[in-house]
């Protein structure tokens, strides 16, 4: 299971990464853009160290605050659930959350600590 939570953390990274790249060239060649919604949500879904990189290897969104402000705390928010997810501080919840669950859900939540 951990491998799974990875591949997607890279793919939505580099994902999220992309369409910040494509829309900074969009931006200046004056064509159709990508919506800040579509941004920000791959950002909220796995993407925001990919979308924080791309905005500032490439410039683009850096100085409109409301968009910018969202991405920083996303960002931070991804590092600080990547950091307590490294140092196993999720099973304890996983385990709090089993125990106020139905018998199924308590099942499949101990068939993905024992994948992980």
């Amino acid at each position: 299971m951990t491998a799974y939570i990875l591949y997607w953390l890279v793919a939505a990274n580099l994902n999220a990464f992309a369409l910040m790249v494509i829309d900074k060239q969009r931006a200046d060649k004056g064509l159709w853009r990508i919506r800040e919604a579509t941004l920000l949500d791959w950002a909220r879904i796995g993407g925001a160290i990919g979308a924080v990189a791309a905005s500032r290897l490439v410039r683009h969104k850096t100085r409109k605050q409301p968009f910018a402000d969202d991405m920083h705390f996303l960002f931070a928010m991804e590092l600080v659930l990547l950091a307590l997810w490294a140092l196993g501080l999720f099973d304890p919840l996983l385990s709090e959350a089993a125990s106020k669950v139905g018998p199924s859900l308590s099942t499949a939540l101990a068939y993905l600590r024992a994948a992980t």
